[in-house]
């Protein structure tokens, strides 16, 4: 048990901390909030002071958003008409397009084709001594950011199209785009995006005049592509075109069904890869569209014959592939068979029976330099696929959807921790009536989920050393059953319990029953997944001192909020807990327009 601790706060001389912008050289950014005011034309000023060490005035960093009135064709926003002719200018300008918000600061500027920003990531480097005794060390490092304002033309391939996430998600953007309505017993419904981050959510940028946050839509805050413009194509294993696929589902409503079927039915899946092994023998039933014969390398050489074929077809700039295919079984790590790239680029040529088709599909993209992302829970990204997509330079991203129950399990267990309050066990049970539930119904594919599931807690449990340590214990007792029910098709039924230790031996119980719609909970995600993976690819950064230009790492942890178990760099642990996966996101779009991390601080009202 820790019975105390003592922190010594160690500052950095100002000798040797990166800077970038030559009028910035001598600012430290005071901890107040953005402010802003609202013109006539309903566009946002906001200023962000930053006070200055050696001058005694002010300069004013201004932040300028303007929202447009929501309507979903052709991409999901019509420009109003602006209140009055005769309102007064602001003297910003206009956002780059597709974005609302432009910055206008000495930490920001926007070019042609790309925006330019500043930045000084702050954090800190800590030693904990024998004693208990936390010795913090602050540190700072400088970045230039280069966003592209250029978005691309980009097509989605698919893994698995016809299932039930494919033919909801192709259904769902056909709508959108049309604009269909469609009646149901609780009245006209209307298509629209919910549960999707980038569409259907929103991003705080500062205060206004009066002390109000100022909030902006996520996926206007910078360009970024809008789903009514993405191109779907793919492969399955069951030849059944699309709008047959949806009807086989079940998902939506019927008369959505049947104003989207005929569209639907024109786009049909091409041939995908089947090794019997990998998934559930009751998933032989439905594998009518494979490519030929075993031979895994010829595998590999098809899939990117269709993925540069379907880029020429479309005219695309871009093409991100999507696993949403079977949970596969976990492929066994082998030493010489798939532990480096080397390695498993020659089991793949040799055919070997321990390499997965995820595998297969992602060595392919990989070598093409298309981003290819796991939707699944299995260990698609063996070690040697890793060491490939960092050699290459391409993102990956995994694993597995996170879309309803462990989502609630990350928050949930987040908030017990940070209120000290132990919890002792987890039991998360599970029902569904999808073939996803069908084939997890296999022993060897459910252990897949299992471990996906599973792992979403361990960094939480890792954060408190006090409720958690070898002395009164440092496991939470977690169990996770999943059955297949048919009866309740694509609503996946989960009833969970949190048993937690409460001061002084008291106990506490929290039970939590829920009932999702399956795959309208993961067709959002694959959206989210691909529009900030194709943003990101528009980043490059540059550190102080060099004149070269950087991507980010291969392995794109940033993705981690849609995620059950986000895969990560080698040598690092993963992020689960969702608050500090939404974080990375808002901050991370934050400093690509030159502005400091949100905080909740609020001195301006906390402060005499």
């Amino acid at each position: 048990m820790i019975e105390s601790c003592s922190i010594t706060l160690h500052r950095p001389s100002t000798r040797g901390i990166a800077r970038i912008h030559s009028s910035l050289s001598e600012s430290k950014r005071s901890p107040t909030a953005s402010t802003a005011r609202t013109t006539n034309t309903g566009e946002v000023l906001a200023s962000q002071p930053l006070k200055l060490r050696k001058q005694s005035k002010s300069i004013q960093s201004r932040i300028s958003f303007t929202c447009t009135s929501l309507n979903m064709a052709p991409h999901g926003l019509t420009e109003s008409a602006p209140a009055s002719a005769s309102a007064p200018s602001s003297g910003v300008g206009s956002a780059p397009r597709g974005s609302c918000v432009k910055v206008v600061s000495d930490t920001c500027s926007y070019e042609p084709d790309h925006i330019l920003s500043s930045y000084t990531y702050e954090n800190a480097r800590v030693e904990t001594t024998d004693d208990g005794e936390f010795v913090v060390h602050p540190t700072k490092s400088a970045f230039t950011f280069k966003t592209s304002t250029e978005v691309p033309k980009t097509g989605l391939m698919i893994v698995g199209w016809g299932g039930n996430n494919g033919s909801t998600l192709t259904a769902t953007i056909a709508a959108n785009k049309n604009n269909v309505t469609w009646s149901t017993r609780r009245g006209l419904q209307k298509s629209n995006y919910y549960g999707s981050v980038t569409q259907s959510s929103t991003v705080k940028l500062g205060i206004d005049a009066k002390g109000r946050d100022v909030y902006a839509p996520f996926g206007r805050v910078l360009p970024m592509v809008h789903p009514n413009d993405l191109v779907l194509g793919g492969w399955d294993i069951n030849d059944a075109n699309i709008g047959d696929a949806m009807e086989r589902s079940k998902v939506l409503d019927y008369d959505l069904q049947q104003k989207v079927k005929e569209e639907l039915k024109a786009y049909k899946p091409l041939p995908s890869i089947y090794y019997p092994d990998f998934i559930a023998a009751n998933q032989g039933e439905r594998a009518n569209n494979l490519k030929q014969g075993m031979d895994k390398w010829q595998h590999v050489l098809e899939i990117q014959k269709d993925i540069r074929e379907f880029k020429e077809k479309n005219g695309l700039d871009k093409v991100f592939v999507m696993w949403s295919a079977n949970t596969e079984r976990y492929a066994e790590i082998i030493p010489g068979v798939n532990d480096t790239a080397d390695n498993l680029l020659k089991s793949i040529k040799e055919s070997h029976s321990e390499v997965a088709p995820s595998t297969v599909f992602a060595v392919a993209c990989i070598l093409m330099g298309v981003v290819f992302i796991n939707g699944a829970p299995q260990n698609t990204f063996v070690p040697g696929a890793l060491e490939l997509a960092e050699r290459e330079k391409v993102f990956i991203g995994g694993d597995d959807f996170k879309s309803g129950q462990t989502k609630i399990k990350s928050v949930l267990a987040q908030f017990l921790v940070d209120a000290g309050i132990k919890p002792l066990s987890i039991v998360s049970y599970n029902h569904l009536g999808n073939n996803d539930g069908y084939n997890l119904s296999a022993p060897q594919q459910f252990r897949s989920k299992e471990i996906s599931k599973s792992s979403v807690v361990d960094d939480v449990i890792a954060s408190n050393q006090i409720l958690f340590n070898k002395e009164v214990g440092d496991k939470v007792d977690h169990c996770i059953v999943i059955k297949y029910v048919p009866a309740v098709g694509d609503n996946k039924v989960a009833m969970d319990e949190y048993h937690s230790e409460l001061m002084m031996g008291g106990r506490n119980n929290i039970a939590i029953h829920t009932v999702c719609e399956d795959s309208i909970l993961a067709a959002p995600l694959i959206i989210d997944l691909v529009v900030v993976a194709e943003l990101f690819g528009r980043v490059q950064f540059k550190r102080e001192g060099s004149d070269e230009w950087e991507g980010f790492h291969s392995v794109l942890s940033v993705l981690s909020y849609w995620l059950k178990a986000p895969i990560h760099r080698r040598g690092e642990e993963p992020i689960n807990g969702l608050n500090k996966q939404r974080m990375a996101l808002e901050n991370l779009f934050r400093a690509f327009l030159g502005m400091g991390p949100n905080n909740e601080m609020r001195l301006e009202s906390r402060m005499a």
